[in-house]
C-alpha cells in the first residue's frame, strides 16, 4: 500500500494541480484546514504566484469584500502605501499576517508596468461579518444609493438621500456586540430595517434595470463595483434579520447566509475571469459543512457547494490537510488517518490525487483524525474522494514575526 499511496503523490507546483483538472477552472479554490500565519499561508503563496503564470487574473481571499477594494486599488494602480492597506484592507486580524502582507507586496511589484487588462486583481470575498457580529449596512447601502444617484433621474429613486440616512440611524446600533448572544438586542427585525430591505431591492433592481446606460456613462468597473455594493447590503440586512430572530435555526441561518454572500462574490469574479480562491476548507468543500457550537452541531452549505452546482467542472477545490502543529499541540497523525498515510511517506509538501488516494485506501477504510486544538479541523476522510485534489503540508511552523515595517 506504501507503493500505490506514494503514486499518488506528487511535487508541489502549479503542474501538477493543473495536471489532475481535465481543464482549467473558473475558479480554482485552496483551502485551509486552520487560520495561521505560517507555513500553510507561504506554501499558498507559492502557488498562487506559479498559477498566476498558467492565466489565473484575481486572487480571492477570506476576507471583508467591502475592505477588499482598498488592496486592490493598492495592487493594481498603486493607491496608498502598503502599512496603510494592511491596517485597512483586511478583516478578521489577516491584515497583520506577515505572509499576507508578502502577498500583497508582490502582486503589486508583479503588475508594476503591466497593461491594466493583464495585472492580477486582488478581492475580499467574505461580507463584512465578524463572529461578534456584522458590520452596519450603511456603507454598501450608501454607495449604491450615491452611485445611482450621479446617474439617473431622482424620481427613479425609491426615496431620498436624507430618509436613507434617517432609516439607517447609528451604525453602534447595528454593531452591538451583544447581539450575536441576545437576538432580542439586533436591530435586525426592526421596522426600519424591514423599509431597508424593500429599498436594497428596489435599487438592485434598479441597477440591473439601468445596467445598459451606466455600463457607457460609467464602465463595466463601475458597474460591477456598484453590483458588489448592492449584494453587500442586501446580505448585510438579511444577515442582521436574522441575528434578530429567536428561533433555533438562528445560528444555521447565520451561517448559511455568509457563505451564501461568498458564493455570490465567487460567481461574480468568476464572470469577469479565472479565480483563485483561498479560505477555510468548511468553506469551499463540495459537501455540506459542519460546525459544533454552543447549540449544539451546526450544519449548512459551503459556498463552495453553491458555486460548485453553478459551475460544475469549473470550480475545482484542493483541501489543505497537515502532519503536525505543534505549537498548538497537534502532534503526529494516527497510522490509520488520512495524515498518518501521508505523513509516513516523509514528503514535507506534495499535491496528492485525492480520488485516487480514497480509491487506495478504500471507501471508508481511513479513521478519521481528532484534534485537541479547537482551531485545527482534520480531513474528513468521506469528502477526499468528492475533492480535485490534495494539498499535504508535513511540518506547519508560525510566521518567524509579526508583520511590521514600512514598505
Amino acid at each position: 500500500m506504501d507503493t500505490r499511496t506514494k503514486d499518488t503523490t506528487h511535487a508541489l507546483g502549479a503542474a501538477s494541480v493543473m495536471g489532475l483538472l481535465p481543464d482549467r477552472p473558473r475558479v480554482l479554490a485552496l483551502g485551509e484546514p486552520t487560520h495561521d500565519d505560517g507555513t500553510l499561508l507561504r506554501v499558498r503563496n507559492d502557488l498562487f504566484r506559479e498559477l498566476v503564470e498558467e492565466g489565473y487574473r484575481t486572487i480571492a481571499l477570506e476576507s471583508d469584500c467591502l475592505r477588499g477594494l482598498v488592496v486592490d486599488e493598492y495592487v493594481t494602480f498603486g493607491h496608498g502605501t502598503l502599512d496603510e492597506v494592511m491596517e485597512r484592507g483586511f478583516s478578521h486580524g489577516f491584515g497583520a499576517y506577515a505572509a499576507n502582507r508578502e502577498l500583497v507586496r508582490w502582486m503589486r511589484a508583479h503588475n508594476e508596468g503591466r497593461p491594466v487588462g493583464e495585472r492580477v486583481r486582488f478581492a475580499g470575498f467574505d461580507g463584512p461579518l465578524e463572529i461578534s457580529g456584522a458590520e452596519s449596512p450603511r456603507q454598501a447601502l450608501s454607495a449604491l444609493y450615491d452611485h445611482l444617484a450621479e446617474q439617473v433621474e431622482a424620481d427613479l429613486l425609491p426615496c431620498t438621500a436624507g430618509y436613507l440616512d434617517r432609516l439607517l440611524g447609528s451604525d453602534g446600533t447595528w454593531t452591538d456586540p451583544e447581539a450575536m448572544m441576545d437576538p432580542g438586542r439586533s436591530v435586525g427585525q426592526s421596522a426600519e430595517a424591514g423599509q431597508l430591505r424593500l429599498i436594497a431591492d428596489d435599487l438592485v433592481a434598479l441597477l440591473d434595470a439601468q445596467a445598459p446606460y451606466l455600463v457607457g456613462a460609467t464602465s463595466r468597473a463601475e458597474l460591477a463595483r456598484a453590483e458588489l455594493y448592492g449584494r453587500t447590503a442586501v446580505g448585510l440586512l438579511r444577515y442582521h434579520h436574522w441575528l434578530a430572530d429567536a428561533s433555533p435555526a438562528r445560528i444555521t441561518r447565520l451561517l448559511g447566509v455568509r457563505d451564501q454572500m461568498m458564493a455570490h462574490n465567487l460567481l461574480a469574479l468568476a464572470d469577469h475571469g479565472p479565480v483563485l480562491v483561498h479560505a477555510h476548507n468548511s468553506h469551499l468543500q463540495r459537501e455540506r459543512s459542519s460546525m459544533r457550537m454552543w447549540q449544539g452541531l451546526m450544519e449548512w452549505w459551503s459556498a463552495g457547494a453553491l458555486v460548485a452546482e453553478r459551475l460544475g467542472r469549473g470550480y475545482a477545490f484542493l483541501p489543505t490537510a497537515l502532519g503536525t502543529l505543534r505549537h498548538h499541540g497537534v502532534e503526529e497523525p494516527p497510522q490509520g488517518s488520512v495524515e498518518g498515510v501521508l505523513y509516513a511517506l516523509g514528503r514535507e509538501r506534495c499535491v496528492v490525487d485525492a480520488p485516487e488516494l480514497a480509491r487506495v485506501l478504500g471507501e471508508g477504510s481511513a479513521e478519521a483524525r481528532e484534534s485537541p486544538w479547537f482551531g485545527y479541523a482534520p480531513l474528513d476522510p468521506a469528502h477526499l474522494a468528492n475533492s480535485d485534489g490534495l494539498v499535504f503540508v508535513r511540518e506547519v511552523t508560525p510566521s518567524e514575526g509579526p508583520a511590521s515595517g514600512c514598505e
